[in-house]
């Protein structure tokens, strides 16, 4: 009696575990961390939030004119979505205590070609193509491009050492802006370090380029380097 009385009671506990175990089906998941889209946003479109524009890229028309140009303080332009994402910047860096000053924003092709012949005249054209790009392969004239100024080093190496150009650097990042020309990287961009050339991307691209450790555009997307035209 015993024995049957084991056996059902063997047979009443596995029913039990079968019950409250939980099928593979119950177990919750992690959700995979969802890859970043590179391709969200065209590299060749003029129009692009990411154009890409180098000494090997173009832009297409090399005459390009952005349709919606807004102001953003001292004279300068730049599009739309930009301007607003440098109005949030440049209020976080005075609520911080510094003051940035936009210094060169939006150039047409007429005038970076002015721009790119006074470099020419000034200091032969191989320091021209150091400097200033060319007409038709600059960033500024996508008007996604600002250079900024603070404490009177506006456009010059002085002002990565400025406590705003320092304030700038390490946190344009979060409000969608890259260093577009950093240092070292000259055989990558095909220009020497600026660090008052901050590039609009969105906060997407910008933040993960942050994320992981990649600063310049034709490293993140795989593209060849451009250091000659």
């Amino acid at each position: 009696m015993k024995k049957y009385t084991l056996i059902i009671l063997v047979i009443i506990a596995a029913g039990l575990f079968a019950w409250v175990k939980p099928s593979h089906s119950d177990i919750p998941k992690k959700s995979p961390t969802t890859a970043f889209n590179k391709h969200a946003y065209s590299l060749d479109n003029a129009e692009s939030i990411w154009v890409i524009v180098n000494k090997q890229r173009p832009l297409q028309p090399k005459d390009y004119a952005p349709d919606d140009l807004v102001q953003v303080g001292n004279g300068q332009l730049l599009r739309s979505q930009a301007a607003n994402a440098l109005n949030k910047m440049l209020s976080a860096a005075h609520m911080a205590g510094y003051t940035l000053t936009p210094e060169s924003g939006y150039r047409s092709f007429v005038t970076q070609q002015t721009a790119y012949d006074s470099e020419v005249t000034g200091y032969g054209q191989a320091y021209a193509d150091n400097e200033s790009a060319r007409p038709g392969y600059s960033e500024h004239q996508t008007g996604w491009a600002i250079d900024l100024g603070s404490d009177g080093c506006n456009v010059q190496d002085c002002f990565a050492n400025t406590t705003a150009g320092k304030w700038a650097i390490a946190h344009a990042y979060e409000y969608g802006f890259i260093l577009r020309y950093p240092v070292d990287k000259t055989a990558i961009t095909g220009y020497r370090n600026e660090a008052w050339h901050f590039r609009y991307v969105g906060k997407d691209l910008s933040q993960e380029m942050h994320r992981v450790h990649v600063t310049t555009l034709e490293e993140f997307f795989d593209l060849a380097p451009a250091p000659n035209y």
